[in-house]
């Protein structure tokens, strides 16, 4: 079952790497993150891709949330995560790559298993990527799903930082 407005974010476990190896540039091993301890007492923006480095992914989706990060923040954000199931050096490359910090926590699933505690497991085998993530957007507050804006295929609406700076600004 997906998750729904008014829902609590299931309990589960996230993956980030921060630092990078001064002599190679490859990210550090990385650190788990608790959701139930990242939503404590905060609004949080969660959004989800389909995979980093992917073209709407790279040109739009995070784009869109780094330039408008401080907005999002005057607007009551606390922290903002882009998610992907995808392992955690990939998701520090990609943030690397996209100068998302400080703004953007960049957050791997990297087996998948949150996106299905979520009910938004995807199936792109077909593509050659396997199983991944629906594209989606979530406003959290205190662990409890206040907004929830998922993709069809080929759509990108919903999920944009534009869209949910609108929404917290209304």
């Amino acid at each position: 079952m997906t998750i729904t407005i008014g829902q609590a974010l299931p309990s589960g476990t996230l993956y980030e790497s921060t630092g990078f190896d001064a002599e190679n540039g490859c990210p550090l091993p990385p650190q788990t993150v608790e959701i139930s301890t990242l939503t404590a007492n905060k609004k949080v923006i969660i959004f989800a891709v389909p995979g980093a480095f992917t073209p709407l992914c790279s040109a739009q989706h995070l784009p869109g949330y780094i330039a408008h990060a401080q907005a999002l923040k005057a607007a009551g954000v606390d922290e903002i995560i882009c998610l992907a199931v995808n392992d955690a050096f990939v998701m520090a490359a990609w943030g690397q790559q996209q100068q998302a910090q400080p703004h953007i926590r960049m957050l791997a699933d990297g087996s998948g298993h949150y996106m299905k505690a979520l009910g938004l497991q995807r199936d792109l085998s077909n593509n050659g990527m396997g199983i991944r993530s629906y594209r989606f957007a979530m406003i959290v507050t205190n662990g409890i799903v206040e907004y929830f804006g998922k993709e069809g295929s080929g759509e990108f609406g919903v999920s944009k930082a534009d869209t949910l700076l609108a929404t917290l600004t209304a």
